[in-house]
Parts: structure tokens; sequence; C-alpha cells
């Protein structure tokens, strides 16, 4: 067991499987055969996106499946599999960009659950991507950062959407872990990328709900962690059902279809949510759509 990382490094397995480099991974024919019969597999929500793990914390209905780790599509899972461009000891930051950095904003949030459906306060984060050309960073700390998770297990990442490189499809990397818990070494995927259906290691159950904002991206991505949790009988928080003019609050629990005012304009939820500070209805258009 990796015991959980201090604030000033992130986790790392010696033993890791690695490739140099320049060295470019095949992709086997069972790698597309999968990525074919999947494509289509991961659960959605009525308005078209991916299921957020909160989704089905709200409704109660038993255990929640644990985040799959990264597979290379024909062997099992090896443990801490991260690909040649991890670094350990990145910086602690929730963001990985300047104003001056190019590329296309993004923005990824969500939640760290354990399976009993409780969010998890402290779990470390890892993030690492290529920048907008495609190119990862060997020599300093860009685009590389870790954070950890606030009590009611939220995170919130920000960065510009990663560019293309030979064998893959855009993705982010992220090794996540429970305090005094195992590391989870997966990745992210983008909706609607054509070489999701060619890259081996694309799995739709690592798919972000992702929309346009601006100029930018929004990205939401819950984590389910394979830890062992005593159920409450309020985990997630629940509360009753919001009535037409209620105001927004933070800490409240809301479900897709709720309605609230907030200065004086009326919203109504997109996706089930614990609101926090900072994600008042009009910074968040990928949590509220005014009307």
């Amino acid at each position: 067991m990796t015991p959980h990382m201090d604030h000033n490094s992130t986790p790392h397995d010696p033993d890791a499987s690695e490739q140099a480099p320049g060295e470019r991974r095949q992709i086997s024919r069972k790698g597309l055969l999968k990525a074919a019969l999947v494509a289509s597999a991961a659960p959605l929500l009525a308005g078209g996106g991916v299921a957020l793990a909160r989704d089905a914390a709200s409704t109660g209905n038993g255990p929640l499946a644990p985040t799959p780790e990264c597979d290379d599509g024909d062997d099992p899972t090896p443990p801490q599999m991260e690909g040649p461009y991890f670094k350990p000891n990145s910086p602690r930051r929730t963001s990985l960009v300047t104003p001056s950095t190019p590329g296309v904003p993004l923005t990824v949030s969500g939640y760290v659950f354990g399976r009993s459906c409780r969010p998890i306060s402290g779990a470390l984060l890892d993030f690492w991507q290529a920048d907008t050309n495609g190119s990862y960073d060997m020599a300093q700390f860009n685009f590389r950062g870790h954070q950890y998770t606030a009590a009611d297990g939220s995170f919130s990442l920000t960065t510009i959407v990663p560019g293309l490189y030979p064998g893959r499809t855009r993705h982010i990397h992220v090794k996540a872990q429970a305090p005094g818990g195992r590391i989870l070494t997966t990745q992210l995927y983008f909706p609607n990328e054509p070489r999701n259906n060619t890259d081996a290691l694309f799995d739709p159950e690592l798919l972000m709900n992702v929309r346009n904002v601006g100029n930018g991206r929004q990205g939401s991505f819950d984590f389910v962690l394979d830890v062992a949790q005593t159920p409450g009988p309020s985990e997630p928080p629940t509360k009753p059902p919001t009535e037409p003019g209620t105001s927004w609050a933070s800490g409240t629990s809301y479900r897709a279809g709720d309605r609230v005012t907030y200065g004086g304009v009326a919203y109504r939820c997109l996706q089930a949510h614990q609101a926090i500070s900072g994600w008042e209805p009009p910074n968040v258009p990928a949590l509220w759509e005014r009307g």
C-alpha cells in the first residue's frame, strides 16, 4: 500500500511500466475492437451528457462502482501504469496556466467519492497533460500540478484543452489517492473526439461531461475510489427539493431541475451537485441555466 503523500510531493511507483518518450504505442486489433464495442457503453444523462457519480449517489441506489483504471486494451491493468511522461514532486496548485498561456481554456471540476457514496476529504489528485501542441514538458513542471479535495470532496482544475500527438486521443492524466489509500492512475477523456474510436486506451467510463462556455470549455467528472465506507444516513448530503423562488445557498444539494434565484434572476439546475462558494449560478453555466 502506498502511503498518502505530504503537500510537497506526489506519489510515484518506481516499478511502474513506462515507455521511452520517443517510443510510439502500437494499437492492437483487440484494442480497436474494444474501442468500437464500448463507444456507447457509458451511462448517459437525459440531456445527453455522461452520468456522474453524484447523480447515482443522490438516488441512494446502493454502492458506487469505482472509477476504472487505465487499461492498455490487451493485458490486465498493471498497478500504477502511468505512461512515459509522469514526473513526481509536481507543485501544489489548482491552476496549470497563466493568462498568456496559449490554448483553449478548460476548467475541470467534480468530486471524489468512496464506494458508499460519501465524499472523501483531503484526497490527492495529481494531474499532468500535454500542451496545446501535444508536447509534454519533461524539463520543468509546465502543465503539472497536484491538489487536495475540499471537505465536501470537491476539486477544480484550471488548464487548457490538451493537444494531440501520434497514437493517442485527447486526454488528461491523473493520479487519485484517498488519505492512506492506494493510488488510482487513470486518464480523463473528451467526448466526440474522432480518435476515441482508434485509441486502445480509451474507455468511455472515463469520459468527462464537457461543454463550450464563451471562448473556453468546462468539464466535469466524479472519481469513485475503491475505498470501503460505512454508509451514512444522509451522505451525500440531501435536502428537500427546492421550490421556485428559493435563493441559491452554498452547502445546499441541488438536483437536476431544481429552480433558484440569485441576484434577482431565476435559474434551473442542469446537473445534480452540492453548491460551494464560487459556484454561484452566473459563474457555472455547466450547472445552471437562466429561466
